[in-house]
């Protein structure tokens, strides 16, 4: 196989090389290069010997560069070939749940082990080549993402209506026995994956040496029709799960000096539970499940709070738009912001989601219409700020292709979209 070369870099080794646009990448170092993965460990070396073709004719080119510089080749996508899709079916798959409707992207199943690599998404291994996990194992690539859900063979496959989806698991196996570091994720669903079966899930994965294991709950929108039976989270099944979590990272603190399993913040909130300090999550390594979250805010947030030395008679008057969830959170941290700053308002409204339903209360998956319609009306003060994540990655726009300039004109308000930080946070409010 070889790659389309869209470009080169000015004045990089490859340009020095006489590599051009329009060639084609066949193999550096007599290694085939199939994607990004290839590409990425294969130029490190000081030495390379790249084949490539230029004009129907294959060619050589004999390179020194400083070891680990770019060897400067530019490709028409990211990856270098097309993102892989998931092939199961799970019980609780939230694109299966959207609205219809909605632009064609966003009902994209990613399952690609480059992407976990590359940006930390999980993968089932429901679809690894042989190839790729050799090829995982030889580059020894880490940390490698897995959305695991329970270590029941039988289970794994109900969950994911896959039949292959138990024996997927001894690929997991392979990767621990190789030294290949494993983030875990469990979507818990009451009644199937919790309880015992959750026992068994953890043992299993403590067993394997696994470097992290992130509990969430399942997350129901109003769009099942036609969808597998799901019961949603209560205060009891919430606070069972917890205590599970708890008792296994309890166990894992004194065997590791870890605590290695973590519950999302979701499954406090849920059970009426305090959130554990900062302190608690160690690393944060969970913290893209959302894991340990709102303690990180707050921990940023009053360190950033502490240590500004702004006019104490600054006045602001601001609305914070956010998920249902975090809003008490936000409304601690505004009440701390006032007591050092009293002329400081900070108003936060928490949006009930009704285009994905009542169930769905984070920050992330409130929508342009639902923000407009309410808070068409209200007093939102000089600014509205609202987080980062509800946005589309590098773009002003929400997941119903409402855009901020929509929400702007529509609220005659500045809209400020805030980085997930405490710090920035604070700034916001402040500035």
């Amino acid at each position: 196989m070889s790659v389309l070369i869209n470009s080169v870099e000015a004045h990089s080794a490859a340009d020095l090389a006489g590599i051009r646009g329009g060639d084609t990448l066949v193999s550096i170092n007599s290694n085939e290069i199939v994607d990004v993965l290839d590409y990425r460990f294969y130029q490190l070396e000081k030495e390379l010997d790249v084949q490539y073709i230029s004009d129907g004719v294959t060619k050589t080119a004999r390179i020194r560069k400083p070891e680990y510089a770019e060897l400067g080749l530019e490709f028409e996508t990211y990856l270098m070939d097309k993102e892989h899709s998931c092939r199961n079916k799970c019980i609780f798959c939230f694109i299966d749940q959207m609205p219809k409707g909605m632009r064609e992207s966003l009902y994209f199943k990613d399952d690609d082990s480059r992407l976990s690599f590359l940006f930390g998404n999980y993968i089932t291994l429901t679809n690894l080549t042989d190839h790729e996990i050799e090829r995982i194992i030889k580059m020894h690539i880490s940390p490698v993402n897995i959305s695991v859900h329970t270590t029941n063979p039988e289970l794994r496959c109900k969950m994911m209506n896959n039949r292959f989806a138990g024996e997927s698991l001894k690929i997991m196996e392979r990767f621990a026995e190789n030294g290949i570091v494993i983030n875990c994720q469990l979507v818990i669903c009451p009644g199937i994956n919790d309880g015992n079966e959750l026992r068994r899930s953890l043992d299993d994965l403590i067993e394997m040496g696994v470097n992290s294991v992130a509990v969430v709950p399942v997350g129901l929108t109003s769009h099942r029709e036609g969808l597998y039976p799901l019961e949603p989270f209560n205060e009891n099944t919430a606070s069972e799960v917890l205590d599970i979590c708890e008792e296994y990272g309890d166990k894992c603190l004194e065997k590791f000096g870890r605590r290695i399993i973590f519950a999302a913040d979701e499954l406090y909130i849920k059970a009426h539970r305090e959130l554990p300090s900062a302190d608690y999550y160690e690393d944060f390594s969970c913290l893209e499940n959302g894991v340990g979250l709102i303690a990180l805010l707050f921990d940023e947030f009053l360190f950033a709070l502490d240590d500004y030395e702004g006019d104490l008679s600054l006045s602001r008057s601001k609305t914070i738009a956010c998920g249902e969830s975090i809003a008490p959170y936000l409304r601690e941290l505004a009440d701390r912001v006032r007591e050092k700053f009293p002329e400081v308002c900070v108003n936060v409204c928490p949006i009930v989601n009704d285009f994905f339903g009542h169930m769905i209360n984070v920050s992330g998956l409130v929508v342009g219409r639902d923000l407009i319609s309410q808070l068409k009306g209200k007093e939102l003060g000089d600014e509205l700020l609202i987080p980062i994540c509800m946005l589309r990655q590098g773009e002003e726009v929400f997941l119903d292709d409402v855009t901020t300039n929509d929400v702007r004109e529509t609220l005659g308000i500045t809209v400020t979209a805030v980085e997930n930080s405490g710090e920035a946070l604070l700034l916001a409010m402040l500035n």
